[in-house]
């Protein structure tokens, strides 16, 4: 037996329902296809292998030695395109029960809980279920190209070209430090100042610490200074400043309880102002259905 290319599925099938009817009208109406169609997949099989799998008779067809070896062989092949059949169903069934989507930390943990309760009262309790993952802004764009989210939230202040992007809130970063620093006490700094201080960051990739830096590269003053350190979560960040590291750049969303708290004190920097938008972005000209839909959720609540 000798065959060129990849087996005919279809074809195989064929044969194999034969091979259990002993008739090629009945294997077709298994398979919703004329007796004729049965035939010819089977014939065509017959001429891609080189050999005879059939014997015909008025009394119906059985399997020819050939036949039954090549039966045999497409047992595990049937079954294994049966199964990944059903897995893409199953795929195809499961995206459109889930909205997958990727946000940066300060997106995440402040506006995201609104934002999933204004899902729920709008799709409903049988409505798709939004799957989040938290990571840096970089991160989320990363992901939204790669195809493994439906839609992502991102905060840095440069939106990327090759994403369709839609803004969906405002933020600042401020410039924050523990209430016995200098800063605190005179309540200001200058850029100059700034650039040149080890700060408690964000990593790399981080829509907060990019903000910081193409605010004071665009007032003439980069950072020039190694940081006091570089943390991957808020949390951490506040912490830290709160412990009396360093002071640091963090969202306005995220340290409005600590001002108002008086744990950490904002410090204006003389020059410069860093606000940036908070947007959602997607791969395409418009975002998946179940991604628009909850965009228009955070619209309406916007308009309110």
């Amino acid at each position: 037996m000798r065959m060129t290319g990849e087996p005919d599925l279809e074809a195989l099938r064929a044969l194999s329902m034969v091979a259990a009817e002993h008739s090629m009208s009945a294997a077709g109406a298994h398979l919703g296809v004329s007796q004729q169609a049965v035939s010819q997949r089977i014939r065509g099989l017959e001429t891609d292998l080189g050999t005879r799998l059939l014997v015909r008779s008025a009394r119906g067809s059985r399997l020819t030695p050939a036949g039954e070896v090549v039966i045999g062989w497409a047992a595990k092949l049937l079954a294994s395109a049966d199964e990944f059949s059903d897995a893409v169903a199953t795929l195809r069934t499961d995206r459109s029960r889930t909205i997958r989507i990727a946000a940066s930390l300060t997106i995440a943990e402040h506006l995201f809980p609104e934002w999933i309760a204004g899902w729920r009262i709008s799709a409903g309790d049988d409505g798709p279920v939004v799957q989040l993952t938290a990571e840096n802004s970089s991160a989320v764009i990363e992901s939204v190209r790669e195809g493994s989210v439906d839609l992502g939230f991102i905060e840095t202040p440069r939106l990327p070209d090759d994403l369709g992007s839609v803004v969906v809130a405002h933020d600042t970063v401020d410039v924050v430090a523990q209430p016995g620093h200098r800063w605190a006490r005179s309540g200001r700094t200058s850029a100059q100042e700034l650039s040149v201080t080890s700060l408690v960051l964000r990593e790399r990739g981080s829509g907060t610490r990019r903000a910081l830096e193409d605010a004071l590269l665009a007032a003439g003053r980069p950072v020039t200074a190694e940081p006091a350190a570089v943390l991957p979560t808020t949390l951490g960040v506040r912490s830290a400043i709160m412990a009396g590291v360093a002071p640091g750049a963090l969202s306005s969303l995220a340290v409005a309880d600590d001002i108002r708290a008086g744990r950490l004190v904002r410090v204006a920097v003389e020059g410069i102002r860093m606000e940036r938008p908070l947007a959602a972005v997607w791969s395409g000209t418009v975002p998946q259905p179940g991604a628009h839909d909850f965009l228009d959720v955070i619209a309406q609540r916007r308009r309110r």
